[in-house]
């Protein structure tokens, strides 16, 4: 096919079960691969966005600055935006630190749980914001595609009719 849709995935704040069902896709992966070409992705080596992308899939809510800056900037480069999941869509688990101050998550995960170097982390590890958000409230979003993790009949079905130029028939049920 000469005419591939350049494909992103990207990984926020979750458990990347939504990217592990999206590889159960087994042999249909094979039916996507035709149409695609992967070019961001935790499941590739590039780690740079691209300038324009066709589709990007988006799993895990908007937990840190950097997650915030890095959703902004793939929303403008962009065509189509997908959340992947519930934690994309929801939240969902990983919401459940929004109940509490980030520096009592902080004094919990780094000084009550550590035996050595009892202290939040000064860098490498990005500035939390105070609650986790959804995607759709930082940027503009496409289509959803519920589930925890969506199941892979689901995704390959939502992508072929994606790749195709059709619209996903997705139900609004969270599964």
């Amino acid at each position: 096919m000469a005419n591939k849709i350049t494909l992103a995935t990207v990984w926020l704040d979750g458990c990347s079960g939504c990217h592990m069902s999206f590889l159960d896709m087994d042999a249909a992966l094979l039916d996507v691969t035709d149409k695609i070409d992967l070019v961001y992705s935790p499941l590739v080596d590039n780690k740079i966005f691209p300038d324009m992308v066709d589709l990007t899939l988006v799993e895990g809510g908007v937990s840190s600055v950097d997650d915030r800056n890095k959703i902004i900037k793939i929303r403008q480069h962009t065509r189509l935006l997908v959340c992947l999941g519930d934690c994309a869509i929801t939240g969902n688990v990983p919401a459940m630190r929004n109940r509490y101050p980030v520096e009592a998550i902080q004094a919990r995960a780094y000084i009550e749980n550590a035996d050595v170097n009892q202290k939040p982390p000064q860098q490498i590890v990005p500035d939390l914001l105070t609650k986790l958000q959804p995607v759709h409230t930082v940027v503009k979003v496409d289509h959803f595609l519920p589930g925890c993790p969506p199941p892979a009949p689901l995704i390959r079905d939502v992508l072929l009719a994606l790749l195709n130029g059709q619209t996903p028939q997705i139900s609004p049920r969270f599964g």
